[in-house]
Formats: structure tokens, C-alpha cells, sequence
């Protein structure tokens, strides 16, 4: 188990994995539902840390052993409340919104270098995530998503294989959506 908040500890996993083709940005909390006004500057802080200083961290380790190889495919976990922004949600939409935004630039940076950095951007999926939630907006989120049903897991790992294999060889800097038809742009 390596804290992805610290630099020192996601340095030294790296160093130890050797050679790494594929990075999954996948570690996430909600940290709650409030208002923007109601909620404690230190969730807030740390949904950011978590959520966008920590993939940071892992690509800022992760992507000079990726050049030294000439291959790699980055895929990070954002969410369709980065794209949208939710309510009683701030700290976790803005969190995937600053997600969104380093995958663009990281992909930006490696584009010619055989390295790709996609984003997924998911709804909801049923996940222990949801113990975070109130049961309030766990509907709110059901009632934004016009197939009537949360994203499957398995439907979300189907994606992430596409972007991490050899076959996504031209699509870089994108956010694939899969909502549900909830984020159409």
C-alpha cells in the first residue's frame, strides 16, 4: 500500500516496479455531500489532495520511466462531475475537473514521445464509494442519468482496457465519456 499523497513513498514505488507501460489513475474519495459554504477546508482539502495531487504525484514518478522505454498509456480516473460539477459536491467535482485538465497537458507534453494520457469520465457507479454519499444524492446522481442505471464496473474496466493496450494508439488528451447518455459534451 503506498499513500499516493506523499512524494517520497510514490518515488520509491516506482523505483522499485522497474519498468512501468501502464499507469491507472484510479484511487478516489468523495469526502461527503455539504454545501460549498458547510464544508471543512480540511475534507476539502484532502478530496484534493487525493483525488488530484495524487495522480500528479504518480505521473510526475511514472512518466520518466515511461520515456526512458518510449511507451505508455496513462488513464485517469475523472468523473462526470468534473465535467459538469455536481451539487453539495464542490471538492469532488473540482478535484475531476483538475483532473481533466492535467490529463490534457500531460498529454500535450508526451504526445510525441509513444506515450498516451486519456481520462475516463464515468457516472456513478455502485462502488463503497457510495457509503461516502448521502442517500439523497446517490438519487440525485440516478436521476441525472437518462439510461435510468448506474455504470457497471465491469463497463468502466472494458473502457480503461481499450486505452491501456496497443489498439488506442491515436487518441490522446481525450475524456471518454461513460454516463449514460448524462454528459453528451
Amino acid at each position: 500500500v503506498v499513500e499516493l499523497t506523499d512524494d517520497a513513498a510514490v518515488a520509491a514505488a516506482t523505483a522499485e516496479a522497474g519498468r512501468i507501460d501502464i499507469l491507472v489513475n484510479n484511487a478516489g474519495i468523495t469526502g461527503g455531500n455539504g454545501t460549498t459554504w458547510e464544508l471543512d477546508p480540511a475534507v476539502w482539502k484532502r478530496v484534493i489532495d487525493v483525488n488530484l495531487i495524487g495522480p500528479y504525484l504518480t505521473c510526475r514518478h511514472v512518466a520518466p520511466v515511461m520515456l526512458k522505454a518510449g511507451y505508455g498509456r496513462i488513464v485517469n480516473i475523472a468523473s462526470v462531475a468534473g465535467k459538469e460539477g455536481n451539487p453539495n459536491a464542490s471538492h469532488y467535482s473540482a478535484s475531476k475537473a483538475g483532473l481533466i485538465a492535467l490529463t490534457k497537458s500531460l498529454a500535450k507534453e508526451l504526445a510525441t514521445q509513444g506515450i498516451l494520457v486519456n481520462a475516463v469520465s464515468p457516472a456513478a457507479a455502485k462502488t463503497a464509494i457510495f457509503d461516502q454519499m448521502s442517500e439523497q444524492h446517490i438519487n440525485f446522481m440516478l436521476g441525472k442519468i437518462p439510461m435510468g442505471r448506474f455504470v457497471q464496473v465491469g463497463e468502466i474496466a472494458a473502457l480503461i482496457g481499450w486505452l491501456s493496450s496497443e489498439d488506442c494508439s491515436f487518441s490522446t488528451g481525450a475524456v471518454f465519456d461513460i454516463s449514460g447518455g448524462r454528459a453528451t459534451s
